[in-house]
């Protein structure tokens, strides 16, 4: 098979790893890529929001499949370009990938399928906004409507917080993502991923994780696009697992398709796992989570093609996954000041010496080659990875590898893990 994969992060590179280790793969491209793709696979310099320009270059290249990593094509309706075109295509159309680019249509939905999730509101203007949370109290959850990269949810712990993620959202810190605010009740507990794949009738679970968002130890700082995650997590027991298919993957599936517009791909539930041993739907993502799919993908292997080419041939119901006893871990390495202004184009040394196989890998982000050096680009820019029989031997392998890397102008976490460990 001929795959494209578009996407140019941490997310994507983790794929295209895992896609290279099955035999069905004769051909990987990545588009845009980075420095790490590039050492496995062929990288595309397309405008991957430009679905025509997609469409065209999959017909030129003979591709057999293409595979959406992020969430701005998708909410594009790139998917929709290539199926229209005849493609065979992995993820969701505009209209059901709007459960991650309108927080108001997942609430909505999630009102309509009975789904448990926290109280909302939505509001289109500052004043009105910062007089419901002034009535309703701290702490309380603001939220941009729209797409923010990860980044556009503020947990107000007192009201002048909350009033100030409220200006800033109307402000246009988050740009057209904050033209309207979707305020939430503050819920409790401790928070975990569940990954399912559909094809719009049949679901199957691929997988759990934990990240953690804040940017610094202790789970303090600003929050992130993710500093690193873990897989399994704990704390999503099996009857948990169970209850949030029943009561929330489930409903909310069968809500899109009697709405016309099934849901084709994975689908990423954040939860909140309360006291009370019940999940409540935090939002939903329509693609894998970055970095939880780096430590998704080192469990999964080359499975997760037969997985996507079912999914994405609607024959998900035949399907089953295989999977070892096993974790894995993965520290992000941010350019100082992320998520704030950060330098670009800083060298990073010492990646060719690291171990690359089922043990040990380091997924590149925001990287490329230059003159032979690899080149920081962006904010997140490597995931460090371990596996192992245990979380506390895959945290050993992840954090020894990071030891190994020299990069001045980088930062990691030092406690990746630490709520599972």
């Amino acid at each position: 098979m001929n795959i494209l994969i578009l996407g140019s992060g941490g997310r994507e590179h983790s794929l295209a790893w895992a896609i290279l280790q099955n035999p069905k793969c004769d051909r990987l491209i990545v588009a845009p890529g980075n420095a790490g793709t590039g050492q496995i696979a062929e990288n595309a310099d397309i405008d991957i929001l430009d679905g025509d320009a997609v469409a065209a270059f999959a017909q030129d290249n003979t591709i057999d499949l293409v595979i959406i990593g992020p969430e701005a094509p998708l909410a594009a309706g790139v998917a929709d370009t290539l199926r229209a075109m005849g493609l065979a295509v992995f993820g969701p159309s505009a209209a059901a990938a709007q459960l991650e680019s309108s927080k108001t249509f997942t609430k909505t939905i999630c009102d309509a399928a009975g789904a448990p999730t926290a109280d909302w509101k939505r509001f289109e203007d500052a004043t009105t906004a910062k007089d419901y949370v002034t009535q309703q109290g701290a702490p309380i959850v603001i939220k941009a409507d729209g797409l923010a990269a990860g980044k556009g949810v503020v947990v107000a712990e007192t009201l002048a917080e909350a009033h100030a993620a409220i200006d800033d959202m109307f402000g246009g810190t988050y740009g057209a993502a904050g033209a309207s605010v979707v305020i939430e009740e503050c819920m409790f507990g401790q928070e975990a991923s569940f990954f399912i794949l559909s094809d719009g009738t049949s679901i199957l679970p691929v997988g759990t994780a934990q990240d953690h968002k804040r940017a610094y130890d202790g789970d303090t700082g600003p929050n992130t696009g993710g500093m690193g995650a873990y897989s399994p997590a704990p704390c999503l027991t099996e009857t948990i697992q169970k209850q949030v298919l029943d009561d929330i993957i489930q409903p909310t599936i069968n809500e899109m398709a009697k709405r016309g517009t099934p849901f084709e791909g994975v689908l990423y539930a954040g939860l909140m796992i309360e006291d009370t041993g019940r999940a409540r739907l935090i939002e939903y993502n329509t693609r894998f989570g970055d970095p939880e799919c780096q430590v998704l993908m080192m469990r999964l292997g080359g499975q997760i093609l037969d997985l996507i080419l079912a999914c994405a041939q609607r024959r998900l119901g035949e399907m089953t996954v295989n999977w070892a006893n096993d974790h894995a871990l993965t520290v992000v390495m941010a350019a100082k000041g992320y998520p704030g202004d950060y330098e670009k184009g800083t060298k990073i040394k010492g990646l060719d010496g690291l171990p690359q196989d089922s043990q040990n890998m380091t997924f590149h982000a925001g990287t490329e080659t230059k003159d032979g050096t690899t080149i920081a680009t962006g904010g997140r820019v490597l995931a460090v990875t371990g596996r192992g029989e245990t979380l506390a031997e895959a945290h050993q392998r992840a954090y020894a590898a990071t030891k190994t890397i020299t990069w001045p102008q980088g930062f990691l976490r030092t406690d990746i893990g630490w709520r599972a460990l």
